[in-house]
């Protein structure tokens, strides 16, 4: 559905072609604002958190793994590079999932 279709759903509103068009394209700007669409709480790429924090640790589990068994100092030094790296993401996560909520009818946690 394209905006002028959403339009003449809501035809009780009395805007001529002209308003129309500049509150489209109004609106059409303000979607491509990055930073408004964060302060106003419309943030697209929330599934790149949780993504993270399980890529992250899986790579800390494997390279811990790794590097107990080969004793190699390299595989360890990427262990303790990688493990503070999960454990601020899994808490920006943990954030994330508590804040409250400010609309009812959503799911109770974002990444969910």
């Amino acid at each position: 559905m394209d905006d002028w279709e959403r339009w003449d759903m809501h035809d009780e509103v009395g805007l001529s072609s002209r308003e129309r068009l500049a509150l489209l394209q109004i609106e059409a700007n303000l979607r491509q604002d990055r930073r408004f669409a964060r302060r106003m709480g419309a943030v697209r790429d929330r599934t790149w958190l949780p993504v993270s924090v399980l890529l992250l640790a899986g790579a800390s589990a494997f390279v811990a793994v790794m590097g107990i068994r080969t004793s190699q100092p390299a595989l360890l030094w990427c262990f303790a590079v990688l493990w503070p790296l999960t454990l601020f993401q899994a808490f920006r996560l943990l954030c994330r999932a508590s804040r409250p909520r400010a609309r009812s009818g959503t799911r109770p946690t974002p990444w969910l």
